[in-house]
């Protein structure tokens, strides 16, 4: 494709070459760059692109995106300069395949708690309605039977638009995305006019350094979604659902117990039978129905009346979405992993105060004997969410082993002395390795516990001092469990 055309819509200056060039792919990592490419320099919270471009030139690139002056000595190189490369990434990244967004219908899913639960159930409920569904989020990227890895909870742009071209070649229709606050704040998603957008909740979260400034900040980012949505589908029971439709011009749907919702929860309980863990919930409004879905948890009802909501809209045949939730089960969301018959194992992704209290809080309802929690907290993040698990586990769990999660470049035994600021009373024990925290829950559980590993639900690696290494817990746990036998 022509530079010309790929720079269309931004505004840009030449500070050499010639926008007639062609430019065969583009990459922001100059590790990716080959022969013939353009390479977009991106300031990072921890990393400038422009300190890669010798690297990007050396791989082949041809054409340079930067917004800092720099030496253009280079031959043969055109270089434009932008004031944000990486909102200008976005830009040319759906100029380069074709704008895929305005062939797919898009749904983008934004709250603090519930977005993969509700990603992954709507793309089941879809794509076992003969609407084939693709999905992008923090459980990875879904195309068909393809699954890639993500880092992110939302890729880099350019990542984005070559995912639903990609989905768009193999036959999708659909494309459910989960939308974060960074993403939002970083541009990532600018260019795209989501046909419908679900918010599930807003809580304190990721605000502190090299995240949020304030939660002010956290929220306002999270309302940009709404801005540039055709459908807006509102948690109506969320103290911050006025704020979230603020300034929006979008056709709204609530659902929630306020008797105003369009689609009223009006009952909800736990079920633990034998072969099932999940609610039963009770609704009416727009529809009127009973159903019982294989996700524990209260909280979890306000997930599924969202999905609830959408099928509804999307006109999913309502015998297919009830047979879905009835089955429906969401990688490391609390993910039962069978290894005994005298005490249960689950793994779940609360990794935040109010996420470990929802949890134990709805797994005590089935009366265990005890619940042995394993958890730590992420390093380079915020500190309240360390005082707060602390806090949460010694009041609701009866045993806790505190331990590392993504200590990234922190030091875990800081981390775990922050978590003990907290924690009342003596029912625990420190274990800083997590597998060794694990196989210790394992070997030493006693009849009737349940042990739940929190915090990082369906990641398969650990990042510690910059260094990710593979990390799968129902690996781990697994093989304790050999070890048990």
């Amino acid at each position: 494709m022509k530079l010309k055309d790929i720079l269309n819509n931004i505004d840009y200056e030449v500070i050499s070459g010639d926008v007639l060039v062609d430019v065969k792919d583009i990459a922001y990592n100059s590790k990716n760059v080959k022969e013939g490419f353009m390479f977009v320099a991106l300031t990072g919270f921890m990393v400038d692109g422009h300190k890669y471009i010798e690297d990007a030139i050396n791989n082949g690139a041809k054409v340079l995106m930067v917004e800092h002056d720099i030496d253009t000595k280079y031959n043969d190189v055109t270089v434009i300069k932008v004031k944000d490369s990486r909102r200008c990434l976005a830009i040319i990244s759906r100029n380069f395949f074709n704008c895929p967004d305005l062939e797919l219908t898009t749904i983008g899913i934004t709250g603090t708690k519930g977005k993969s639960t509700t990603a992954i159930s709507i793309m089941n409920i879809l794509n076992n309605d003969n609407k084939k569904c693709g999905c992008i989020g923090t459980l990875g990227i879904f195309i068909g039977d393809k699954y890639y890895h993500t880092v992110n909870t939302s890729p880099e742009s350019y990542d984005v638009y070559k995912h639903m071209r990609e989905m768009l070649d193999d036959g999708v229709k659909y494309l459910v995305m989960e939308v974060s606050s960074q993403s939002l704040k970083l541009h990532r998603w600018d260019e795209i006019i989501f046909d419908y957008t679900i918010f599930t909740n807003l809580s304190l979260d990721h605000v502190g350094k090299d995240e949020h400034d304030s939660y002010e900040d956290y929220r306002e980012c999270k309302s940009r979604l709404f801005k540039q949505a055709r459908v807006g589908i509102f948690n109506v029971d969320d103290k911050e659902y006025e704020y979230m439709i603020k300034d929006t011009n979008l056709k709204k749907y609530t659902f929630g117990k306020s008797d105003k919702a369009d689609l009223q929860l009006v009952s909800v309980k736990n079920i633990i039978e034998s072969g099932f863990i999940g609610i039963d919930m009770k609704v009416k409004g727009v529809l009127t129905d009973d159903f019982k879905v294989s996700i524990p948890g209260v909280f979890n009802a306000y997930n599924m009346m969202g999905v609830i909501l959408l099928c509804k809209l999307l006109n999913v045949n309502n015998d297919t979405l009830k047979r879905t939730l009835l089955h429906i089960s969401v990688k490391g969301r609390l993910e039962s992993v069978n290894v005994s018959d005298k005490f249960n194992v689950l793994i779940d992704y609360a990794y935040q105060g109010i996420a470990m209290e929802n949890v134990i809080k709805t797994i005590r309802e089935g009366n265990p004997k005890r619940i042995v929690v394993v958890f730590g907290c992420g390093g380079n993040r915020s500190k309240q969410r360390r005082y707060d698990c602390g806090r949460v586990a010694s009041r609701y769990a009866d045993f806790s082993i505190i331990t590392e999660d993504n200590s990234r470049y922190e030091d875990v035994n800081d981390i775990i002395k922050d978590i003990l600021s907290t924690f009342e009373g003596d029912n625990y024990k420190v274990i800083p390795n997590r597998k060794e925290a694990i196989r210790y829950s394992i070997l030493n559980a006693k009849e009737g516990d349940v042990i739940m590993i929190l915090g990082k639900g369906h990641e398969a690696y650990q990042e510690i001092k910059g260094v990710i290494t593979p990390f799968d817990e129902v690996a781990i746990v697994k093989e304790v469990a050999k070890e048990l036998k």
